[in-house]
């Protein structure tokens, strides 16, 4: 069992996150290319699906350049601040620090990624992933532009608790990469024990629905148990209709990578008081102010509107 305790390097570490998103990327790419080989041999692609995935692309790219070019140094240096000034051990890199950081990282990702539907705020970029009408796998790369910073404020902890900010953000890239293939209608239900422990596919189809009964359901990144403790598991038993409401009808990459703001920034400019400006902002994306905090019918006030 020498292997699970023998000690690893940051720069090894950082090779692996760099290889594995690489070749998940590649395969990402092949994979779509079979969805997109499909829909040719069942005659159901459109234009719209050629351009909606050409603007999950861009969105991508615009969330690289933004990250890298803004946020990419406060991102590693908050990591490190609090590693080296507040962290109450030092956990070494090895096998055994990989699965248990990997395990915490998914644990945060599930409090982040609640966070990124039922907190206005959150939502306000989280919406951009959620926006598309599809379902492939070029859907795992529509980022919205604040999706770089929401992992650090639920990961700090795991630097207070002394893991290496190199592996906190390999873990988190990992459950990153873990949903890449989740996006898709290819794959049906899996075995039963992996259904259980895991997000599958058919999970995250559940996710990205708007059906009522699949909102704000099952946020889990490579585990599903979170939503099951957590009482936010919903499993996928009618036909998933994916999107957002009210819909975006844009394929324009900048009106994708934007609408949440500028829906927001029409929320905030009609709010009549300070104290809806603050409501807007923290409390769920569905809330009216005009209906004092009571539960309206859908046709009022239609879940992750922000319009």
């Amino acid at each position: 069992m020498e292997f699970l305790t023998a000690t690893l390097s940051e720069y090894t570490i950082y090779d692996w996150s760099i290889l594995l998103d690489n070749w998940f990327y590649i395969a990402s790419l092949a994979f779509l290319a079979v969805e997109v080989l499909r829909l040719l041999i069942k005659r159901g692609l459109t234009w719209n699906i050629v351009a909606d995935g050409i603007a999950n692309f861009i969105t991508l790219y615009a969330f690289i350049g933004l990250y890298y070019v803004l946020l990419g140094a406060f991102y590693v240096s908050v990591y490190y601040f609090v590693f080296e000034n507040f962290r109450v051990t030092t956990i070494p890199i090895s096998a055994w620090s990989i699965c248990l950081c990997v395990v915490l990282a998914d644990f945060a990702y599930y409090w982040e990624h609640r966070f990124t539907h039922r907190v206005g705020i959150g939502w306000v970029s989280h919406t951009v992933h959620h926006s598309s009408p599809y379902f492939n796998i070029s859907v795992a790369y529509r980022f919205g532009p604040l999706d770089g910073v929401y992992p650090v404020l639920f990961s700090i902890p795991l630097a207070i608790l002394g893991f290496n900010p190199l592996l906190i953000f390999f873990s988190e890239a990992l459950v990153q990469l873990y949903q890449t293939p989740l996006h898709t209608q290819l794959i049906g239900k899996l075995p039963k024990p992996i259904e259980a422990v895991f997000n599958t596919p058919s999970h995250h189809r559940v996710h990205h629905g708007k059906n009522p009964q699949y909102l704000d359901k099952n946020y889990g990144g490579i585990f599903i148990v979170w939503d099951k403790l957590f009482g936010t598991f919903a499993e996928e038993r009618e036909t998933v209709e994916f999107g957002i409401k009210p819909a975006l009808r844009s394929v324009n990459p900048l009106v994708v990578f934007f609408h949440g703001f500028f829906r927001f920034g029409r929320k905030l400019r009609t709010a009549r008081s300070a104290s809806e400006v603050i409501g807007h902002c923290f409390r769920p994306p569905d809330w009216d102010p005009r209906f004092n905090d009571s539960k309206s019918s859908l046709d009022d006030v239609t879940k992750h509107s922000i319009s």
